[in-house]
């Protein structure tokens, strides 16, 4: 699964994304216990939380990720991004070389993809990766899917791309090969041993990348 060259995605490549809806206890300690099963990648995508609430929030956050050295992203609001000095994570139809004009070259930015075109805009804009999806059939999403075939729009690309949607360990061996990482919403939030459920994950991430390196 592995895509040769530079990466700038924190280790292991696997982005963990909130939804405070599906978390039975608060986002801080659903992060803390996922920083200790050994996530170092985690996003806040709270779009319909009050701006100011979210830069609160995403400030505990980072403090939180500050003390094991994990990278926090937040979803599509810049200004939190800027505040807290986070990596930031735009939509499809983010402005990405805007967005990079204004952080400037050393904050991660990361961007949602669908398809080819969109990959190759946000390279073009200066992403440091994508995530693309959904790859397998997920609950958030049961009618959305990439426009064409995952294979295909990423082939030749060296972007950094992510695999998102319906990501499970017994799915991994299923994915496309052209995927640098994972990135997860439903279980991350929802599963009741989440430092387990990270390790599992990691786990199985680690085989791929074994064998295909």
């Amino acid at each position: 699964m592995k895509v040769p060259g530079p990466s700038r995605l924190p280790r292991p490549p696997i982005l963990l994304i909130t939804d405070r809806k599906q978390c039975p206890e608060s986002l801080e300690a659903r992060a803390a216990a996922l920083f200790r099963g050994g996530c170092r990648f985690l996003s806040l995508r709270e779009k319909d939380m009050a701006p100011d609430e979210r830069t609160a929030l995403l400030g505990r956050l980072a403090a939180l990720g500050r003390e094991c050295g994990a990278t926090v992203c937040v979803h599509d609001d810049i200004v939190a991004a800027r505040a807290c000095g986070t990596a930031l994570h735009l939509p499809a139809d983010g402005e990405t070389a805007r967005t990079r004009r204004l952080l400037g070259p050393d904050v991660l930015i990361g961007q949602s993809c669908h398809s080819r075109a969109e990959i190759l805009a946000a390279a073009a804009g200066g992403a440091d990766y994508v995530t693309m999806g959904p790859v397998f059939a997920t609950a958030s999403k049961p009618v959305y899917a990439p426009a064409e075939n995952l294979t295909d729009a990423m082939a030749g690309i060296r972007l950094p791309i992510l695999a998102l949607g319906g990501i499970t360990r017994d799915m991994l061996r299923n994915l496309p090969v052209g995927f640098s990482g994972l990135a997860v919403m439903g279980a991350a939030m929802t599963e009741a041993d989440p430092e387990g459920w990270f390790a599992e994950i990691e786990a199985g991430w680690r085989e791929l990348d074994v064998e295909s390196g």
